[in-house]
């Protein structure tokens, strides 16, 4: 059967102040269908990864002008393509930061829509039915465009699909009650118009939905009184009929939803493949009025096979790529990932059983989100294994229960009763069985925890973390509830595991370890690699005066007599003219290990800046010199590389300190403490600046060595001399 799983928030939304609308424009798909590229209803375009839910670029047009179309992404050219004010056809690519300095070119009528399929060009669907593809239409902007349509008739929707290696575009008009539906062939082109049949009087068709197989073309469509059609249409034997005459349709009736009382206001129907549609907006046959659903009906077998309550309002639109359904409710845009499985009238009826192997092997049974997510599997850390084999013997004997009495169970029982049913549902052979479950458990048990100060089970909500069947999505008051009780090896396993923590919890997070005394960090029990990667980084002696990766400890004097001193003046401050610091860690052992886990954490730059406002100018000195810290140790000729244990980069580290700086530098400049601890960072950048600066002048030497023939046999010693000029 089809299977809809948990889903989680890719943005939020900022729907129209009457929730007549999302706000969202239109969602494309991008590259490997990972990244998807959102639209607003006004000036912005924003691209995003998926499986991170972050955003990786956003652009904006100048104030008052709008987006009229929703861009797309062109994979030959590898640019963005969007219209604004309806006739400025505005090209980028994705390093480009200013839209009004990317390409633009104006045309002589309105764009309805740019369309692109992966691998084909860019097509222009103008408002009055004409058709060109981009390139040609570029060549010539201001050329003519026809009128294809008929006076006082509108476009209500279209899309762009491959048939038979032949680009159309398909278009649905309306005409004063009437709807028509065009096929666009390109190359050669031909332009097929036909009419759909009328439903009861008044009732226009609510979306459209279009695929293609067998080489015929699928129209799908829903009225308001739940009635879904289907129209199929050869993509062979297309003749252009250049008086335009509207053949009729044929349609059948492919499915009839309930929709209670009235009629559909704001639905859609999406085609998922050949036996199963998507629909959003429709009432669930079994549940009360005024709830909204997200279905997958079985269209072969005419049943329900999947649903699931959307909260807030739905707007109607319905988008699906990869196996995912991206759907705007209330004001978030969620993703619900899903399954549909080759249909039969077993498993449409609910009705067949597979062997374990077969369960196994199916898919859906491993809707974990870190394997959705990152199409890993699953496996049990090194400690739950261990305590498998120590529990296997004492379970033997005794009957297993099932993942619905032990979520029943916890609610009730004490700690040390908890976790040891918990231990020993984690201690099964058929753990990837029990993936569904954890995140129902973990919830069981955070919500406890919650409501109950005295109940607290850190093991076991650790053991669930190692499973890595969790992530903050599933269960987004797990971090919180670590925080408030001070359990931080907690909280270092989510950060290490969780890869979807928001910006805000991440902060809160830092502000929490920053803050935490060095005497009680050192009591805290943390993962051992990490610790030990600390304690060889701070054991190492201070290395070399010399030049180290750019820097020289020495030249800092030097660095301050300008710049920052004023007028080439050195200043005879005791702190400025004195040696650099010595390399020790400001902060203690175990605090610097849990700071390590935040500079590792992914976020975006726009999102976290606003939080990190939010901490004092103390913590950002202290936060910035064991960044200094860091960047001294690693500037190390000699540091050694920790292969396989988890460590923040040189470039993380770097990240770090701009955000810091960005977010606080006035506070900073205005802080006495800190204007030692800035010097130091300006000597940095201008260390590294002038190492670059010397590399530019030997590049085109190295350059020369490079492309140098190296003798094959050169003996056991050789000594050669090479000439640069």
């Amino acid at each position: 059967m089809a299977a809809l799983y948990e889903g989680y928030t890719l943005c939020g939304l900022a729907p129209a102040q009457n929730l007549s609308h999302s706000g969202i424009q239109g969602i494309e798909a991008e590259r490997d269908n990972d990244h998807v590229v959102v639209t607003d209803s006004t000036r912005s375009v924003t691209l995003y990864k998926v499986s991170d839910q972050k955003p990786l670029s956003s652009w904006t047009v100048k104030q008052g002008q709008t987006l009229t179309c929703s861009a797309v992404y062109n994979s030959q050219s590898k640019e963005y393509v969007a219209v604004s004010d309806s006739k400025v056809i505005r090209i980028w690519k994705e390093e480009d930061i200013l839209l009004d300095k990317a390409f633009k070119a104006t045309v002589s009528s309105d764009v309805w829509r740019v369309h692109c399929v992966a691998g084909g060009e860019p097509v222009v669907l103008f408002q009055r039915g004409a058709v060109r593809l981009l390139d040609s239409l570029l060549s010539a902007p201001q050329q003519p465009i026809e009128e294809v349509l008929a006076q006082e008739e509108a476009i209500r929707w279209s899309t762009n699909i491959v048939a038979e290696s032949q680009q159309f575009m398909i278009f649905t008009t309306e005409q004063k009650g009437d709807h028509f539906l065009y096929l666009q062939r390109l190359n050669p082109n031909t332009l097929q118009r036909y009419r759909l049949e009328r439903e009861e009087p008044g009732l226009s068709p609510l979306s459209f939905s279009a695929s293609y197989s067998d080489k015929h073309i699928r129209l799908l469509y829903l009225y308001p009184n739940g009635h879904v059609y289907q129209s199929v249409i050869s993509v062979r034997g297309l003749v252009a009929d250049e008086e335009a005459q509207a053949l009729p349709l044929p349609r059948s009736l492919l499915l009839s939803l309930p929709v209670g009382e009235g009629l559909l206001e704001a639905a859609s129907a999406q085609v998922l493949d050949e036996a199963h549609v998507a629909v959003v907006g429709v009432p669930h046959p079994s549940a009360g009025a005024g709830k909204d659903f997200l279905c997958i009906w079985n269209t072969n077998f005419q049943t329900l096979q999947a649903g699931k309550e959307m909260a807030g309002k739905i707007y109607g639109q319905l988008w699906s790529y990869s196996n995912k359904l991206l759907i705007p409710h209330g004001k978030t845009l969620s993703v619900i990932p899903y399954e549909c499985p080759k249909s039969s009238l077993a498993s449409a009826l609910g009705k067949l059983r597979q062997s374990k192997t077969e369960e196994s092997k199916a898919p859906t049974s491993v809707p974990s989100w870190s394997n959705i997510l990152h199409e890993e599997k699953a496996h049990p850390s090194r400690t739950v294994e261990t305590r498998k084999t120590r529990t296997t013997r004492k379970n033997q004997s005794a009957p297993s229960l099932t993942n619905e009495q032990v979520l029943e169970l916890i609610k009730t029982l004490t700690v040390e009763e908890v976790q040891r049913e918990v231990e020993g549902l984690l201690s099964r052979t058929d753990i990837q069985d029990l993936q569904p479950s954890v995140g129902q458990l973990a919830s069981t048990l955070v919500s406890r925890s919650l409501d109950d100060p005295a109940f607290y089970t850190p093991s076991s909500l650790a053991q669930l973390v190692h499973t890595r069947c969790l992530c903050y999505s599933v269960c987004p008051d797990l971090v919180l509830l670590a925080l408030e009780r001070k359990d931080y090896f907690l909280c270092q396993l989510c950060l290490q595991f969780f890869p979807d923590i928001p910006e805000a919890v991440t902060c809160a997070c830092l502000k929490a370890f920053i803050s935490m005394p060095d005497v009680d960090a050192e009591k805290l029990s943390l993962e051992p690699d990490s610790v030990s990667v600390m304690e060889t980084l701070v054991a190492r002696e201070r290395g070399p005066l010399g030049l180290q990766n750019g820097f020289s400890p020495t030249s800092v004097d030097e660095d301050r007599s300008d710049g920052l001193g004023g007028g080439g003046t050195r200043v005879e401050d005791k702190e400025k003219t004195s040696a650099p610091p010595e390399q020790s860690c400001p902060v203690g052992l175990h605090k610097a290990v849990l700071l390590n886990e935040i500079l590792q954490t992914a976020y975006s730059d726009s999102f976290l800046l606003p939080h990190l406002k939010d901490l004092s100018s103390q913590h950002v000195v202290l936060f910035l010199q064991y960044l200094q810290f860091l960047y001294l140790k690693y500037s190390q000729d000699a540091f050694p590389q920790m292969h396989g244990l988890r460590s923040p980069s040189l470039a993380q580290i770097m990240d770090w300190v701009c955000l810091l700086l960005d977010a606080h530098f006035t506070l900073l400049v205005m802080t006495p403490e800190a204007k030692g601890l800035l010097l130091n960072l300006h000597s940095f950048v201008k260390s590294q600046v002038r190492l670059v600066s010397e590399l530019g002048k030997i590049e085109s030497s190295l350059q020369e060595l490079n492309k140098m023939k190296v003798k094959k046999d050169v003996g056991q010693y050789s000594i050669e001399i090479i000439e640069l000029f």
